[in-house]
């Protein structure tokens, strides 16, 4: 009996299994079919209005648990509530104090400085043209603090060999005043300087504060003698000096006073000056010194 419900059981388990075996799966169904059968949610109805905000006089009748609190934007801060153009001007003033400036050039470097025009650029426009220097109304010349006067324009003159190229017209020189200034050229000025420091003052048992000038620059001949060469007065090259001023008030003049120290500071001349003259040299220079900046291939003449 066991043996025969063994053999029905196992019967049936096959009998089962064949069934599930070749049983037909259903077959899947197209997607534009699953598409149609999907359910689709409800369109929402139209929105005809905007919703009104609540007004606060409902929204105080609520209960404290149903009402919202109501956010505000905060308040922007008072400088950045000013204009811009204030801000920038606060800002510009705390800067300032700060800021680096550069110092300021002394008006002397300025006043001294040598201005030299560039080769080439905008000056060979002008075909690199020297520029006329500027007339002075006071301080030094020459580029000397001790040469004190003005810078004048240049001189010239229809008189072949006469004229200046860079006139100036002397004051004083090293302190000592020139009582009718001097029109004459910065060489020259440069030489009377070196003799008054070199000859006249070691010459002088006093001190001399003045010198007055007999003669500077004049378009002449030599001696004012007709069919001589154009004096060096005639080129700004030569000074002619005929009293000595002291500083207790006294004069010496070289017409009436030609004395021992006059002639020491003539003779320390000789050699400062291309040429030096005076009291019984040759007739024409008995009443001033005669200094003038010329050259000689035989050396300074003096007499």
């Amino acid at each position: 009996m066991r043996r025969y419900a063994l053999a029905a059981l196992l019967l049936a388990a096959g009998a089962a299994q064949a069934e599930m075996t070749t049983s037909p799966r259903p077959l899947p169904r197209p997607v534009e079919v699953a598409a149609a059968t999907a359910p689709r949610p409800k369109p929402r109805p139209p929105v005809t209005e905007l919703p009104q905000a609540v007004p606060p006089e409902a929204l105080a009748q609520l209960p404290p648990s149903l009402a919202a609190p109501v956010v505000r934007p905060m308040p922007r801060p008072a400088a950045l509530a000013a204009p811009v153009p204030a801000l920038l001007a606060v800002t510009v003033a705390k800067a300032l104090p700060g800021m680096i400036r550069p110092m300021p050039r002394p008006a002397t470097l300025l006043a001294s400085a040598p201005v030299k025009p560039e080769k080439g650029g905008l000056g060979g426009l002008f075909g690199n043209r020297k520029p006329r220097k500027p007339v002075a109304t006071d301080g030094f010349v020459c580029g000397d603090p001790d040469i004190r006067g003005d810078e004048l324009a240049p001189v010239t003159s229809k008189v072949k060999g006469c004229g200046i190229d860079e006139p100036v017209r002397i004051t004083s020189i090293d302190g000592i005043r020139l009582r009718g200034t001097a029109t004459i050229n910065c060489e020259t000025a440069s030489a009377l300087k070196t003799w008054i420091e070199k000859g006249m003052r070691p010459a002088m048992s006093k001190e001399v504060v003045e010198l007055q000038i007999a003669g500077s620059y004049v378009c002449r001949p030599r001696n004012n003698v007709r069919g001589n060469k154009i004096s060096e007065h005639g080129r700004g090259k030569a000074v002619d000096i005929a009293a000595f001023v002291f500083s207790d008030g006294s004069e010496w003049s070289v017409s009436r006073d030609y004395n021992r120290q006059m002639r020491k500071a003539h003779k320390a001349a000789c050699g400062i000056f291309g040429t030096t003259l005076g009291p019984g040299s040759d007739g024409y220079h008995e009443d001033h010194l005669h200094f003038d900046t010329a050259s000689y291939r035989s050396g300074p003449y003096c007499r």
